[in-house]
Order: structure tokens, then C-alpha cells, then sequence
């Protein structure tokens, strides 16, 4: 077998892992082509799945047609039309009868938009998922999250691994919530060591009612004074 060339569009790029037969992994080329979707920012096309999962157009194709009509609730199997045979003649006959099963669709579909494809949760059902977006964005901050939105307003911009140890938690699961509700999000600038740190955005100072963060209420007056710092500690530590 030929080696690949720098210009077969199969070729991995350098950097990364060579990676296995995706057919020989559990769920296959259609697992591997859900997966791709599901963390898909934009439609993806026939082309580009191929090209990232090693197999040719035609697989993916398959696997597409297959993962749709799955969401759709239909499974490809076969089904014996004759009542009261047993389950050996069932299979018998099954083959010369074989049809489309329908059962219950998925929450999501799969739908070809901007010449690729995206999944999308179902149309039925976007009552209860706006009203779980809506409610997601309106409902209060818990203190941890507030606390941690204080810290990052405050010290921005900074990591999470700072901020988890002015609070002295882990705080991984709080960022992403405020990352969800839009009040803080990723520097564009990484941080000396490469981390990625956090900064406030316009609708955090829009839900405050602040013109910028200059106007933030000023903490020094609630910081212990240097002689207290010592008592101060011991009261965190017996918290």
C-alpha cells in the first residue's frame, strides 16, 4: 500500500494522534459520524466527515441515512406478517418481509442545512425546551455562583485555578454556569502558563446596571486591616 501524501486529504494532520479504523470501533463509521455532529459548531458536510474519519463519501452517506431515519424513529429490521409462527419460522420467513420498524422518534433529528448537516432538538418539542432555556437564564444565581462572579469581576482577568483558590473550592462547575447565562467568558489573551482566563462581559455590567467596571463599588473599606489579617485567617479556617 502507498503511503500518504501531503496532499491526500485523508492525512492527519502532524500533530495529532494517528488514529485507528473508526469501522472497527463500537457503533462503527455512524457512531463516530453522531459524534462528530454533536460537538459540530456549524453544519458539516459529507467531504469534511470523510476526510476527518478516514473512510470514503459513500460510508458516510450510509451513516447519515441511517442516523436520520433512527432519529426519526424508524429501525431498519424484519418482521414475519404471519400470525401464530413461532419464533423459528418467524425468522424463516422474515427476510422475504423485511420493512421498516416504526417506533418512537428521538428528541433530536438530523437536518441538511447550509449544504452539511446539523442536529437539531426536534421542532415538537420546542415549547418545553424554550421554556428550560428561558427559565435557565432568568433564575437566580446560587451564592457559590455569585461569589465566583464577584472574584472574576473583581480580578479580571484571571483563571479558574486562581479563583478556586481565593474560594477555596473547586469552582469548574460554576464557571460553566456563568459561561451558560453569558456573564463571563474566555480572554481572548491566554495566561503566561498558556491557562485561560476569565473576564466579565457587557451583559454582566447590563444586569448590574454598571457603564463599565470602573463604577464597581469599591471593596477596600470590607478588607480586614493588616493587623486583623492573622485573626481574620483563623476565622476562614474554622469555617
Amino acid at each position: 500500500m502507498s503511503e500518504l501524501t501531503d496532499h491526500d486529504p485523508a492525512t492527519p494532520p502532524t500533530d495529532a494522534p494517528e488514529p485507528g479504523r473508526v469501522d472497527l470501533m463500537p457503533g462503527g463509521i455512524k457512531a463516530a459520524v453522531e459524534a462528530i455532529l454533536m460537538v459540530a459548531e456549524s453544519s458539516v458536510n459529507e467531504f469534511e466527515l470523510a476526510e476527518a474519519l478516514l473512510v470514503p463519501v459513500k460510508s458516510v452517506e450510509r451513516a447519515l441515512d441511517e442516523l436520520a431515519r433512527d432519529y426519526d424513529g424508524y429501525t431498519d429490521t424484519f418482521v414475519a406478517d404471519v400470525a401464530g409462527s413461532s419464533d423459528d419460522q418467524a425468522d424463516e420467513q422474515a427476510p422475504s418481509t423485511g420493512s421498516l420498524r416504526p417506533r418512537e422518534p428521538r428528541g433530536m433529528e438530523l437536518r441538511r442545512v447550509g449544504g452539511g448537516w446539523r442536529l437539531y432538538a426536534r421542532t415538537e418539542f420546542a415549547p418545553w425546551v424554550s421554556r428550560f432555556i428561558l427559565e435557565g437564564q432568568t433564575s437566580k444565581l446560587s451564592q457559590a455562583a455569585l461569589e465566583t462572579l464577584a472574584v472574576i469581576a473583581y480580578r479580571q482577568p484571571v483563571s479558574r485555578a486562581r479563583v478556586s483558590s481565593i474560594r477555596g473550592v473547586n469552582v469548574d462547575g460554576v464557571v460553566r454556569t456563568l459561561k451558560t447565562r453569558g456573564l463571563v467568558t474566555e480572554d481572548e489573551e491566554p495566561g503566561e502558563s498558556g491557562s485561560i482566563l476569565y473576564v466579565t462581559t457587557p451583559m454582566f455590567l447590563e444586569k448590574i446596571g454598571l457603564e463599565s467596571l470602573e463604577d464597581l463599588p469599591k471593596i477596600s473599606p470590607y478588607l480586614p486591616d493588616v493587623e486583623d489579617i492573622g485573626e481574620y485567617e483563623q476565622r476562614l479556617k474554622g469555617r
